[in-house]
């Protein structure tokens, strides 16, 4: 479907509800239906470079735009949480991020256009000691040898070349986002993890937000590396 009913978006999606009765859908992609935007929204109601949705369309078709440094002709892709934005032609270089009303643009500089924090999601063992490390947008790298990176860990990559800049831990101590959940946009540094071992319970974090105050939240919730509003 190309279209979905209004009352169906995101809240952090800048288009009035009651306009019309219909938009454009996200296409399938790296990031969930609720929780990216659409390159059509971007630029026609987020940065107002179209005035209708047929000239953002024709932008987008152009290969004006750049999501982690590849051009991405199709209106419907959806962009989300960590994803660089380039338009070349303005000199304009964005990141999406978090904070506690959902996604939105930040503007950022050239040099750091170049590298993303992705969360590790996966890890598999491939034959010749080699390891699979799956990242939150989709992507895939290949660590040849013993790797020290866990699922929940965080990558700062180099785009498009993937190449591991940074490596954070999900430890006591390390600044983290919330990513999902009641307390999505808040950030902080881990106090505390609890393991759960028991099928019905699962693991969570503790993050003291500020002095004499805490959250928790569950662990597969917390992107490491990263803050944003509380």
């Amino acid at each position: 479907m190309a279209h979905m009913k209004r009352y169906l978006i995101p809240k952090f999606w800048p288009v009035p509800k009651k306009e019309r009765k219909w938009v454009v859908r996200p296409g399938s992609g790296p990031h969930p239906l609720g929780f990216c935007i659409p390159l059509q929204i971007l630029v026609k109601d987020i940065l107002g470079y179209a005035k209708g949705s047929r000239e953002a369309r024709k932008i987008v078709r152009a290969g004006k735009i750049l999501v982690d440094k590849k051009e991405r002709k199709d209106p419907k892709f959806p962009v989300g949480l960590m994803d660089t934005i380039e338009i070349p032609d303005a000199g304009q270089y964005l990141r999406v991020l978090l904070d506690r009303n959902g996604l939105r643009l930040e503007k950022t500089g050239k040099e750091d256009a170049g590298k993303k924090l992705c969360r590790i999601r996966g890890k598999k063992t491939l034959k010749g000691g080699v390891f699979q490390i799956s990242l939150h947008d989709g992507r895939n790298i290949l660590i040849k040898g013993k790797s020290p990176y866990k699922v929940g860990d965080s990558l700062l990559i180099s785009l498009p070349g993937q190449k591991v800049v940074k490596h954070f831990r999900l430890e006591k101590g390390t600044d983290a986002l919330v990513i999902a959940g009641a307390n999505i946009g808040i950030s902080g540094k881990i106090k505390e993890i609890r393991e759960r071992k028991d099928m019905l319970r699962k693991s969570t974090v503790t993050l003291e937000i500020e002095k004499g105050k805490s959250i928790e939240t569950l662990k597969d919730y917390i992107l490491v590396g990263a803050g944003g509003g509380k």
